[in-house]
């Protein structure tokens, strides 16, 4: 039986919200894991979660939890397992017939796991009866360069559109073809077609998707990201080094890697420190102001921006250190076997033996016993914080 209860048992309308990562998106699947353990959820308990957004490979998790959010535990176990047998060579390898595409790898066999492993129908379901408020997964529309964030959603739940031009909100039924167009890296994999679009991993410019879960009507929020928390800002007038050597221009390996870390970068834990300042500011405001003055400033709230201002409970759920190098020891420790792999064993085995690394292995080391890891890693880290959860999910 659940130490807590979770989204619908308390009247909280409480959000899981993914970000991006490649595989580490495992990371979040042992976080999720660890949570659910914390909670001491089982399958009949009430879901910790009625909103649930996520970009790219964080879709593909969302898809999961989605299609088993009837259950306490989220069936967690299952997509654990689902990870855990992911192989390098069979679920994503390089291939001449990827290449007309713009793309380096053939992850056709990725796709169909993931086809076939969520139950569509079920996950429409949970939506239809009310289990889940809304789902909503994001993409980058290629011609337009425009965030689509496409999204199902329960009958009588409000979406309100924000008023930046540069997202857009398309409401469907999700499917396969929505999650992998979240998901697709560009130059790694190919463009997503979906109703005649073409779409990019929705992490070039919306890896976290907080706003819309709190557009859905969340009143607390649980953010996983598989990117530990920046460095202290240096003094003014430093420059953080490129590496062990500063005098030393990096790899095109390494610069790569660098690259796409930077675009998935989301300012996240910049985001939720603004939260906690409207927190702040939301609280003094229903201290100081009358009740008439508070409902004049809600419906000048709803007028601006859809729905009125709110107190929000927000959990970030993050890696202590670096994935980065998690994945450079995985590609030194099996360099061995992935000479033997072909073309995608000799990328990897450049990402990662280079002089400093490359963060690009943590993100393409597409193999269930490197995928197992970063699970372990997020269970742990989750575990390790159980009475902050606990209380979280109390209040």
């Amino acid at each position: 039986m659940a130490a807590a209860s979770g989204g619908g048992g308390t009247g909280q309308r409480t959000a899981l919200v993914l970000s991006g990562g490649g595989v580490r998106g495992a990371y979040a699947v042992g976080a999720l894991a660890g949570l659910v353990e914390v909670l001491g959820l089982g399958p009949d308990d009430p879901p910790p979660f009625d909103i649930v957004t996520g970009t790219s490979v964080g879709a593909i998790n969302l898809a999961w939890v989605a299609s088993q959010s009837d259950r306490g535990d989220l069936g967690v176990q299952g997509l654990v397992d689902l990870w855990r047998s992911l192989r390098l060579g069979v679920h994503a390898r390089v291939s001449a017939q990827a290449l007309p595409r713009r793309a380096m790898l053939d992850v056709g066999p990725l796709e169909d796991l993931v086809r076939r492993s969520v139950d569509w129908e079920r996950l429409h379901a949970q939506v239809d009866r009310g289990r889940l408020r809304a789902l909503v997964v994001a993409a980058l529309h290629v011609g337009s360069g425009r965030t689509a964030l496409f999204s199902e959603l329960a009958e009588g739940v409000h979406f309100p559109a924000s008023r930046d031009p540069r997202r857009t909100i398309v409401h469907t039924r999700l499917t396969c073809d929505h999650v992998l167009a979240s998901a697709a890296i560009p130059w790694i994999f190919p463009p997503r077609p979906v109703e005649g679009h073409l779409f990019w991993d929705g992490g070039l410019r919306f890896n976290t998707p907080i706003s819309p879960a709190i557009r859905c009507g969340a009143r607390r929020l649980v953010v996983i990201s598989a990117l530990a928390p920046p460095a202290p800002m240096p003094a003014e007038g430093d420059i953080p080094s490129l590496g062990p050597d500063p005098q030393r221009t990096p790899g095109i390996a390494f610069l790569a890697g660098k690259m796409l870390h930077a675009i998935l970068m989301d300012p996240v834990h910049y985001d939720l420190e603004v939260l906690e300042r409207f927190n702040a500011l939301q609280d003094l405001l229903a201290d100081t102001l009358a009740p008439d003055e508070l409902e004049r400033l809600d419906a000048a709230a709803i007028a601006l921006r859809g729905r009125p201002y709110r107190h929000l409970h927000t959990l970030l759920l993050a890696p202590r250190d670096d994935l980065g190098a998690l994945g450079v020891a995985e590609v030194r420790a099996r360099s061995g076997e992935l000479l033997r792999l072909g073309p995608l064993g000799w990328l990897l085995r450049s990402l990662g033996l280079g002089e400093s690394g490359s963060d690009l292995a943590s993100y393409l080391f597409f193999d269930g016993d490197f995928a197992g890891r970063l699970v372990e890693r997020g269970h742990a880290d989750v575990v390790a914080r159980a009475d902050e959860v606990r209380a979280f999910f109390a209040r």
